[in-house]
């Protein structure tokens, strides 16, 4: 291609807020991506970044995409890529195809710092991009093929890779032990329900981190069950718990200096003879009673004995749940952003700042347990499962459930991120919540790149503002 013809198809760019021209009979594409974003998304513009390529990567078995953006945005952008490139499909197609698909990705920096990138960054964004596809395997791998089983093979060979044992506590081992939450919801189904857990323990940690994952495979509702449209797509119910196993791989793999717990809640919320009742009482881990009024309300009882456990067995100072919670989210905050509750002001601001860093948004719910956490008053137990008026911040009712059971004057750091929405886009996984993970725990981490996407330094603090992005240069890929 000589400059002429790149000058012309730069010339007829116009993105609102996207755009692109084909070149060569559509051999190859040059697209641009929005020059200025507003304060509440990335200045990577990831969605856009992913949208560009599903929609204008020419076909071929080996293909390439040049990225063009700064050193600060190559972390989201590669994530942002990797949700481009499924893994998991069952198109006949797919199993005729003799020679295996490549696309190779050159990242072509500009601004401030814009030298070559180490082989360490590389070897990051590997790690990084594979715990995002993972994820989003698991994810759109239908209850079939993916139950609490398979899931549980799944954390084993995550473990194999990192050279770590899981604990795994399942079925009526779960009941001699207190988690009622979990075998409640769990016990109807053909694979029994399971609590897991993946430790990292490194030598000179200072504090003790615990992410704990929704993992429910498929949820009917329960007896309480969904209706023929609500109930398609909910394989992906199991969303937290798969971002927190692909975030687990990328972060020990990379080099973590503090003790990190990989929780994950397992069951299937399934309709049988043992169902659990509207008007069953369960005794959770925490030690409180709930009445369920909703089996449909099933994640939040699975979580707080994650994290009940997370607080009395394992110590964690820090303890960060990840669910597809509420179908209200996606009202609350949208299709592209998470809804953070917190206890803690500088960690909600955090996550919004990890967000914008890497591309997997997020914005804050209210925190106000004192007005909203007697919408599960019950009259014969601490508890019910599900609030009395739907109308009332319900996304932040589900988080503050959860919390219950740890306590609200629990003096740890308590987070919790309600993904229900941006979980999938159309009909397909994203992988959402791998980067957010690497991003806002990345100053724990070893890698540099990890540390530079960070929002926080080691000690949980924030640092100072970083600059704005140099650059209004248009960006391509």
């Amino acid at each position: 291609m000589n400059r002429f013809i790149w000058q012309s198809a730069l010339s007829t760019l116009n993105p609102n807020p996207t755009d692109s021209c084909p070149l060569y009979l559509n051999y190859a594409t040059v697209a641009a991506l929005p020059s200025r974003v507003s304060r509440h998304n990335s200045p990577s513009a990831a969605q856009f970044v992913t949208r560009l390529v599903r929609n204008c990567l020419p076909g071929g078995v080996h293909r390439c995409i040049v990225m063009v953006c700064e050193r600060s945005e190559v972390f989201a952008s590669a994530c942002a890529l990797a949700r481009a490139f499924p893994l998991f499909t069952h198109r006949s197609s797919a199993s005729r195809r003799t020679e295996k698909k490549t696309v190779t990705v050159e990242f072509f920096l500009v601004g401030q710092n814009n030298g070559p990138m180490e082989v360490a960054t590389l070897k990051c964004l590997a790690s990084a991009t594979e715990g995002v596809r993972l994820a989003a395997r698991i994810v759109d791998t239908p209850c079939s093929e993916m139950n609490t089983d398979n899931f549980l093979e799944e954390i084993k060979k995550v473990g194999k890779d990192l050279g770590i044992t899981p604990t795994i506590i399942r079925d009526e081992e779960l009941k001699e032990r207190g988690f009622g939450g979990i075998y409640g919801v769990g016990k109807a189904a053909l694979h029994p329900p399971a609590l897991a857990v993946l430790s990292h323990t490194p030598d000179g940690a200072t504090q003790t981190i615990a992410w704990v994952g929704k993992g429910i495979v498929y949820d009917t509702g329960g007896l309480s069950i969904k209706g023929k449209t609500t109930m398609p797509g909910m394989k992906r119910d199991c969303g937290g718990a798969a971002a927190i196993l692909g975030a687990f791989k990328a972060t020990v793999k990379q080099g973590f200096k503090d003790n990190l717990h990989a929780v994950f809640c397992l069951a299937e919320n399934a309709v049988g003879p043992r169902a659990t009742r509207p008007d069953d009482i369960h005794v959770l881990y925490s030690g409180k009673t709930v009445e369920i009024n909703n089996t449909d309300a099933e994640g939040r009882l699975i979580l707080a004995d994650g994290v009940a456990y997370a607080c009395k067995d394992l110590g964690a100072d820090i303890i960060l749940d990840m669910a597809t919670l509420t179908g209200a989210q996606g009202i609350a905050t949208g299709k592209y952003h998470a809804a953070v509750l917190t206890n803690n002001e500088e960690w909600e601001k955090a996550c919004v700042k990890a967000g914008r860093n890497c591309g997997d948004l997020v914005h804050p719910l209210v925190y106000c347990p004192e007005l909203h956490f007697s919408e599960f008053t019950s009259a014969v137990a601490d508890m019910k499962n599900s609030v009395a008026d739907r109308d009332n911040t319900p996304s932040s009712c589900a988080g503050l459930f959860i919390a219950s059971h740890i306590g609200f004057d629990w003096p740890g750091v308590w987070v919790h991120i309600d993904i229900a929405a941006p979980v999938h886009a159309g009909e397909r996984a994203t992988g959402y919540g791998v980067a957010l993970l690497l991003s806002l725990f990345g100053g724990a981490s070893e890698d540099p790149l990890l540390n530079l996407v960070s929002p926080l330094g080691c000690n949980g603090e924030s640092p100072p503002e970083e600059m704005e992005r140099d650059s209004k240069r248009r960006r391509l890929v």
